[in-house]
């Protein structure tokens, strides 16, 4: 069975976030989460829309949480946490947030793209150029690295794929280099 058919079956043919049935399409809730479907959540356009366009979101249409932030699927609770704390401002979600419970794994997964950090407070990676990496992003090394505790050298030109990133030093990123997660340090990388 196809991943989008799975979807639909498991979501009713609805949005899993607002319950709309039209525009609906697979949404893959990175960073890299728990695996398979778990990962996916069948959403309507204009969620997915805004939940990659910070200043596109309308708080309004985002009530609808507080049926979906109870669903049983992991993706659903993580997206609903993440767009309660981008909302945390509007008086209303604060009480969600305190509602919603997630497993420990659960909520690192939610934290991961730093969603509700105040700007202020969120650390920024960025590679050897200056551009911004974000989790999940893909990097080329730029250097041959050696590998503390180990042999191993990460040779120049190798492609690290999916990096999630260190959330309290903006230096650091984590990555797998054969098969050997390993912390890199993103003056040596350049975003792909």
């Amino acid at each position: 069975m196809s991943l989008e058919r799975e979807l639909k079956k498991r979501s009713g043919n609805s949005c899993e976030l607002c319950k709309a049935v039209e525009a609906l399409q697979v949404y893959e809730v990175t960073p890299k989460g728990p695996g398979s479907i778990t990962e996916f959540i069948y959403a309507c356009k204009t969620c997915i829309d805004q939940i990659e366009n910070p200043k596109e979101t309308n708080a309004n249409h985002w009530r609808c949480l507080n049926d979906s932030m109870w669903s049983e699927q992991i993706a659903v609770k993580v997206i609903a946490w993440r767009m309660l704390s981008r909302l945390r401002n509007e008086g209303w979600t604060q009480d969600l947030l305190d509602m919603l419970y997630l497993e420990e794994e659960e909520l690192k997964w939610a934290q991961a793209t730093g969603e509700g950090d105040d700007p202020e407070d969120k650390i920024i990676h960025r590679d050897s150029n200056g551009v911004i990496i974000n989790a999940g992003d893909s990097v080329v090394l730029i250097k041959d690295l050696p590998v503390k505790g180990s042999s191993m050298v990460a040779k120049r030109g190798t492609a690290v794929r999916r990096v999630s990133l260190d959330h309290e030093n903006a230096e650091y990123i984590e990555g797998k280099v054969d098969g050997i997660q390993i912390v890199i340090i993103t003056k040596y990388v350049k975003k792909l």
